[in-house]
């Protein structure tokens, strides 16, 4: 199993829905492409359980060509029960079951 913590600002889509994201910082993103080379899903999903805060839940890594890094979901729940906004530095990890 891979564990990787790191800090990011917590944005949020500009599209439809109310979606927020953290961005994985590039020499992350790298580290896990080279651990993961070929296990990806469709469109460069990689199954992961993230902690942040108090908060544990199961989502997804997503690639992201225009960052070249990956992005993560923080759902609402998590965002609520931490009491996080669009702008917020926070404190993450991710543990790939690899």
């Amino acid at each position: 199993m891979f564990r990787y913590a790191f800090r990011s600002e917590l944005w949020a889509y500009p599209g439809k829905g109310s979606w927020h994201f953290v961005t994985l910082p590039q020499d992350l993103a790298a580290n896990i492409r080279s651990a993961t080379a070929g296990m990806a899903r469709p469109w460069g999903s990689l199954s992961v359980e993230a902690t942040l805060g108090q908060s544990r839940w199961r989502t997804s890594l997503f690639a992201d060509s225009k960052s070249g890094s990956y992005l993560l979901p923080v759902k609402a729940s998590v965002r609520s029960r931490e009491a996080l906004h669009a702008g917020d530095a926070v404190d993450i990890a991710v543990e790939l079951p690899f």
